[in-house]
């Protein structure tokens, strides 16, 4: 094992700075690139696990802004509309995520059901199993306002 992959396993963050001077040095030998594509290849999954979590975020309140409407919050409209903008930074900085979005929302949806559920304490079949909501309606601000 090299200092710098040992590096990686007791200070992270310094194994990252140590890695960004080597490549802007161009002393590529250098480099620890076993741990270097995992972190890169993580990167990718990370940002789309932040896009899925807040899918399933925004969706859940949409069903519990839908299904109880009694019970609405202010609360609940800031999450719809903090989450929807979180997902607008995502799909900026992340385009490459847009492909198949409408499948990952297909499958978002099932736990935002699952979840909305819990929180309602609803039964589950209250709840339609195909998603209710288009990628369209997801991103647009105005459409709380129809439900």
């Amino acid at each position: 094992m090299t200092t710098l992959s040992l590096l990686h396993e007791s200070d992270f963050c310094l194994w990252a700075t140590k890695s960004a001077e080597l490549i802007k040095a161009g002393k590529f030998k250098e480099l620890d690139i076993e741990h270097l594509v995992e972190e890169v290849e993580s990167m990718g999954a990370s940002e789309k696990r932040a896009l899925e979590s807040r899918l399933i975020e925004l969706m859940q309140h949409l069903l519990k802004w839908q299904f109880q409407p009694e019970k609405r919050e202010s609360s609940w409209e800031i999450s719809i509309n903090k989450q929807r903008v979180g997902i607008e930074k995502i799909l900026q900085d992340n385009p490459s995520l847009k492909y198949n979005l409408n499948e990952r929302i297909i499958d978002c949806y099932q736990y935002a059901r699952r979840y909305a559920a819990i929180e309602t304490k609803l039964p589950l079949k209250k709840f339609p199993e195909e998603c209710l909501y288009s990628l369209e309606q997801l991103e647009n601000f105005d459409f709380i306002t129809r439900l």
